[in-house]
């Protein structure tokens, strides 16, 4: 009797889900040190980088429990699913970050925003109300959720066709 290959699924959840809570903790220490009002962004690099990490390891850690064996379409599986899991878990904390624990805080970033655009002066009131008027287009949360799910799910299948083609090895 051959043995059946480890489920992708289990493993992409249980890191989806660790990256997901990572993700939803830098944010949150962001938001109480008021970095996110400042537009602080380096908090976000340690994510950046955990993110490939992650999925190349788990990657790697499917292929040691499956005896030494990958294929492309496993890690493919894996680190996309890695990257929706995570997504959606920061997806959720999103909408009840904007709709129930903050709903001002949009309009808030908005102001310090504009406020910094108007600092510049090589830009008219005229083009800051322009680019005030754009960004509130792009700031709606549900927006906003779609378009992380979709560049996560982009970047974690970029990183685990890296990882795959890197550890791939069939029987």
């Amino acid at each position: 009797m051959e043995n059946q290959p480890l489920s992708t699924g289990s493993y992409a959840k249980n890191y989806g889900l660790v990256l997901g809570l990572i993700l939803i903790l830098i944010s949150v220490i962001m938001y109480v040190t008021g970095m996110q009002l400042e537009g602080v962004q380096w908090p976000m690099y340690i994510y950046y980088v955990l993110f490939p990490v992650v999925i190349i390891y788990v990657i790697s850690q499917y292929k040691k429990n499956n005896s030494n064996l990958l294929s492309l379409s496993q890690a493919i599986k894996i680190g996309t699913l890695i990257g929706v899991i995570s997504a959606l878990v920061f997806a959720v904390y999103g909408l009840v970050f904007n709709y129930i624990i903050d709903p001002g805080f949009q309009e808030q970033a908005m102001e310090v925003v504009k406020d910094k655009l108007l600092e510049n002066p090589d830009l008219s009131e005229e083009m800051v109300e322009q680019q005030i008027i754009m960004m509130k287009k792009f700031s709606n949360p549900i927006l906003g959720s779609a378009l992380w799910i979709a560049l996560s799910a982009f970047f974690g299948l970029l990183y685990s066709l890296i990882g795959g083609v890197a550890m791939k090895k069939e029987a």
